[in-house]
């Protein structure tokens, strides 16, 4: 799209169903995770062809005034000062002179969406349209009747005509104009509705663009605010944001879905759960925040199923945000909760993890107690272990021991799987036939090729062939280390933090019987996690110091150290082929984030094998 147009955002209401929100903050400048929302919404709109941005004012206008003469968009923004509102209408036609030299897009200034936006101008351009409204099918507010070629036949909540051919959309609030629509707006307090009416009753051409399907929030009401808010973390793999101006969040007790902006003020043992604290809001000591959005003085209470949604599993609400293909539901409710794990019928590790489960907590592995099962339906009832994992709770702890004590508690579970549970491991069949062996280190390496290599970064390896015999030396040799039970996946998002800083292990059913190092370089040398390297090296120390204790395992011990290499090569190969895979293959996006942390690690490592593996390293080295 070549064509430059102009970009107008209504910011001027008052924000009346978002009260008492609105009484402190202006609905454009509400924060989302960070940013007021106005500036994402700019952040969207800016990139199209543009030859200026208009906004309106009225309430607080001030407020938003000064924000708009900080930003990174003043340069290109005007302003519309309007002494009372003059209503959806009035604001474009009090614009006018800014707005008709062409053809304009108007996005309200309470709307997130991933509507592209490109699309909808091109359509408008191409279409003949005086008017293009951007529409889904959404219930809860399908007001537009819409005929079969997509025009708009008339406005106003009410049902379809049967036999008519008209069927009910919701307008997103993001339309393209042409100038010539500006004519059907009277001068004064008038609503763009009428303007759309009045232009059909002339025969003009009201059309729409279908999104429907497309992510979209209305801010309107602190109940679709918040549900937004949590849309979003959820969607970016978190539970937890807390803005990096807020200091002293390790005294607060954090659980559930959680996000603290700018200048709050945290006090002691208070406690917060699915709860937004606003701006310089001062928490109190010990105080609760539950299922809430909290501002300074005042606070809203919401509901839990209203915020996140309830699911199809009789009224439960999903949780978990990883990469894993099952699904979990959170039942219940006033603190007497379970969850529901739902597996895909294919899926071959459903019975691994009810014999698993079983067989580790007879000895004492902190995994959840499993309630009931259903094979036919590859489903399970197990303990509800809470939200709060040991990758979230590291983005708000302050200090090396606090840092330290919790993966020494991580270490002492490996250090019982790695001894006690692999001792008996012959009382469980299904575990001890499951090997980390040879084929398995090669499927690792393929992984990283063929997802990562000439996947994501789309490299074409055939000048590199001979790489085929490093990668067999390498499983080779791996495949030759002593085996234990171990994890596979010990990371931080696998390990669940509990009240009192008591852990629990999740994510076991890959379990198998491969060397302890790949567990202790998981952990150790996470891609989510990064850990100062005095904090590895000492954690590393107390892991063997733990294990060198056990008088049968002193021998093992002798070679641990020989083994950590090869199994962190392994290891960040994996972790890259994983989140290329997710990011290209599953749509979560969100993993793009943890790559470069795993390159960083696997070429540091690389480096100190470069002499044994040097067409390997040569190409992570060009990555």
């Amino acid at each position: 799209m070549s064509e430059e147009i102009r970009i107008f955002l209504p910011a001027a209401g008052r924000g009346e169903r978002l009260r008492p929100v609105s009484d402190h903050i202006p609905k454009p400048l509400l924060p989302v995770l960070g940013k007021p929302l106005i500036e994402i919404i700019l952040e969207k709109v800016s990139t199209l062809p543009h030859s200026g941005i208009g906004i309106n004012l009225h309430y607080k206008r001030g407020v938003l005034e000064d924000w708009i003469g900080r930003s990174d968009f003043r340069n290109s923004i005007e302003l519309f000062p309007e002494e009372t509102v003059l209503g959806t209408g009035g604001a474009l036609k009090n614009a006018e002179e800014f707005l008709k030299e062409g053809n304009f897009i108007v996005h309200n200034a309470d709307i997130l969406s991933d509507i592209g936006l490109d699309g909808l101008v091109e359509f408008h351009i191409g279409s003949g349209n005086l008017a293009t409204l951007a529409v889904h099918d959404f219930p809860q507010y399908n007001s537009l009747s819409v005929d079969e070629e997509g025009c708009v036949k008339m406005t106003g909540y009410g049902h379809c005509i049967p036999g008519r051919g008209l069927k009910h959309m919701a307008f997103t609030g993001i339309a393209v104009y042409s100038p010539e629509f500006l004519k059907f707006i009277p001068g004064g307090v008038s609503s763009v509705v009428e303007a759309w009416a009045r232009a059909i009753s002339m025969g003009d051409r009201i059309s729409t663009y279908d999104v429907t399907g497309i992510q979209w929030s209305d801010m309107g009401t602190p109940l679709s605010y918040a549900a937004a808010v949590f849309r979003l973390l959820r969607s970016a793999g978190e539970t937890v944001f807390i803005d990096p101006s807020v200091s002293g969040s390790d005294i607060l007790d954090i659980d559930g879905y959680t996000v603290i902006e700018k200048d709050c003020i945290p006090a002691d043992s208070a406690y917060l759960k699915n709860c937004i604290v606003l701006p310089g809001c001062r928490i109190k000591e010990k105080s609760k925040h539950v299922n809430c959005i909290s501002g300074d003085g005042y606070s809203i209470d919401l509901n839990e199923s209203d915020i996140f949604g309830d699911s199809e599993e009789d009224g439960g609400i999903l949780i978990g945000t990883g990469g894993s293909d099952r699904r979990y539901y959170r039942i219940g409710s006033h603190g007497d909760t379970s969850v529901v794990m739902k597996c895909k019928k294919s899926d071959d590790d459903f019975r691994r993890y009810i014999e698993y489960t079983l067989f580790l907590r007879k000895h004492s592995i902190p995994v959840p107690e499993l309630k009931s099962t259903d094979p036919s339906n590859k489903s399970v009832l197990i303990e509800d272990l809470g939200d709060m994992s040991l990758y979230s709770r590291l983005k708000y702890i302050r200090g090396r021991d606090r840092i330290e004590t919790l993966y020494k508690k991580a270490l002492d579970i490996l250090v019982l799987l790695h001894t006690g549970v692999t001792d008996d491991v012959s009382n469980c069949p299904l575990l001890k036939e499951k090997v980390f062996d040879y084929d398995h280190f090669r499927w690792e390496t393929g992984y990283f090729m063929e997802r990562f290599v000439m996947g994501l970064r789309n490299m074409d390896t055939r000048d590199i062939s001979g790489i085929d015999d490093e990668f067999h030396r390498l499983a080779v040799t791996a495949d030759s280390f002593p085996k234990t039970v171990i994890h596979r996946d010990f990371q931080s998002q696998n390990i669940m933090i509990m009240k009192g800083d008591i852990l629990r292990l999740i994510d076991y059913q890959g379990a198998r019987m491969g060397p302890p190092a790949y567990d202790v370089v998981s952990i150790l040398w996470d891609s989510y996690v990064r850990l100062d390297q005095d904090i590895r090296a000492s954690l590393l120390n107390y892991y063997i110091r733990r294990m060198e204790k056990l008088a049968d395992k002193k021998a093992h011990m002798r070679t641990f150290t020989d083994t950590l290499l090869l199994c962190r090569l392994q290891r960040h190969m994996q972790a890259l082929g994983a989140f290329a895979f997710l990011a290209a293959g599953k749509g979560k996006r969100y993993f793009l984030r943890h790559i470069p942390e795993a390159l960083r690690l696997l070429k540091e490592d690389v480096s100190y094998a470069a002499d044994e593996y040097p067409l390997l390293s040569g190409l992570v080295m060009s990555l």
